[in-house]
Parts: C-alpha cells; sequence; structure tokens
C-alpha cells in the first residue's frame, strides 16, 4: 500500500487527540475517540498531505468539521496558513477550541454555509467528502468558484466517492445517510460525483488532473483528485 494510502501513525493519532479531550475527568470523550478512530484508520490525512507538500500557500478547508486536516498538517510540519469553514458552528467552536489547546498557529475557524456562497480566498483549497452532500445542480458552480481560487503552483485536493454502481459505492452512500441519521453529519448525501466529467471539468479549467485511490484498508469507495494549476 502507498504510504498517502496508510492512515497517521498511531502515536500522532493519540497526540492530537489530546487536545479534543474534556477540561473535567467526566466530560464528553466523544470528540477526542472520534478523532483518535478518524486519524488512526482514515488515509484521508496522509493522502492530503502528500498532495500540498511543497507547497507554501494558503489553504481553505471546505467542510472543515473539527479541524483534524489544520492539527495533521501540522504534525506533518506543514506550516501554511490553514483557514477552515464548515456549516456545523458546534463543530466550528469545538475545533477552535482544540487549536487552541494544542497550540496551533496560523489557523482559523468560521462558521459558513457554503450553500449562500464560498468565502474569499487564494491559494490552495481542500474539499474532503463534501461534493456528495451538495445537489447535483450545484457541482458545477462549487467547482468553478474553487477553481478560481488556485494561484499558479496551487491544488486543489478532494476526496470523494464516485457514483460508479459498485459495492464500495452503495456501502459509502449506506454510510452517508446513517451518519445523517445519528446527527453526525447535517445533510444526507445527494449526489457522487462522475469520475470522467469531474476529471473533464477540472482538465478543460486548465489544471492538471490526477486521480488515485484513497480507500486504504477501508471499505468505502474514496479517490483522492489533486487538480494543480500549473506555475
Amino acid at each position: 500500500m502507498r504510504d498517502d494510502a496508510r492512515p497517521l501513525p498511531s502515536a500522532s493519532a493519540r497526540a492530537i487527540a489530546h487536545a479534543f479531550g474534556p477540561d473535567r475527568w467526566l466530560g464528553n470523550r466523544w470528540d477526542y475517540f472520534y478523532s483518535r478512530g478518524k486519524l488512526g484508520s482514515d488515509p484521508v490525512y496522509p493522502g492530503v498531505i502528500a498532495a500540498l507538500r511543497g507547497t507554501t500557500a494558503p489553504v481553505l478547508d471546505l467542510g472543515c468539521g473539527l479541524g483534524l486536516l489544520a492539527h495533521a498538517l501540522r504534525d506533518a510540519g506543514l506550516a501554511m496558513p490553514y483557514r477552515g469553514v464548515d456549516i456545523d458552528a458546534g463543530k466550528i467552536a469545538r475545533a477552535r477550541r482544540a487549536a487552541g489547546r494544542a497550540g496551533l498557529t496560523g489557523v482559523a475557524f468560521e462558521a459558513v454555509d457554503l450553500a449562500r456562497g464560498l468565502p474569499a480566498h487564494r491559494g490552495s483549497v481542500a474539499l474532503l467528502d463534501v461534493l456528495q452532500f451538495i445537489p447535483r445542480e450545484a457541482h458545477a458552480g462549487i467547482l468553478d468558484a474553487v477553481v478560481a481560487m488556485l494561484l499558479p503552483g496551487c491544488r486543489l485536493v478532494m476526496r470523494t466517492g464516485f457514483d460508479d454502481g459498485g459495492r464500495r459505492a452503495r456501502f459509502t452512500r449506506a454510510v452517508d445517510v446513517f451518519s445523517r441519521h445519528l446527527g453526525w453529519m447535517n445533510a444526507a448525501p445527494e449526489h457522487y460525483p462522475e469520475r470522467d466529467a469531474l476529471q473533464a471539468r477540472l482538465a478543460t479549467a486548465g489544471l492538471e488532473v490526477a486521480i488515485t485511490p484513497l480507500s486504504g484498508n477501508t471499505p468505502f469507495n474514496n479517490w483522492r483528485v489533486v487538480a494543480t494549476r500549473p506555475a
């Protein structure tokens, strides 16, 4: 397995998760166990780190959740400015708290409803497990907007499933639906993009596109899309 398709080392996952622990011994430990399990099992973070390594431009993380990517970037020694936005104001508040407890610098979080428009940004963009929660008719507008943010040499890094009808695709959708029922996600899955159409749209915009598997040892239909604006 490629190194960028493996999860973070367990020591890194444990160290980062401490920032998400409760202030009191009897406090809620959901975010601690979630972040530790996510970081220690999901290859998305090494995948993004590998894609962004060698760049220094600011990164906008659309749909950042608890801001785990910010911690993973700093753990890997990547110091570019980071801004995470998410519709869930509760997650944003906890992301700010954890970043402060971890002493992260050059990091900011903001509650933003992407359905009402994207924030202004120039640099690289991370769009991880987000596109499937956006209605199909809005995909083109979102993609065009994030492509316009890319400076020369900067990258759009996506993690997404594809609508290929396979077993992994069906399992991915089922888990996304279940996450909505649990209340962890604020929306149910709407539309998973078609691989060829996505690649063609990004290439037509003048980007160099590479698509590689990013499922690791998980049962999900996950792929990494790296679209680079030529320098």
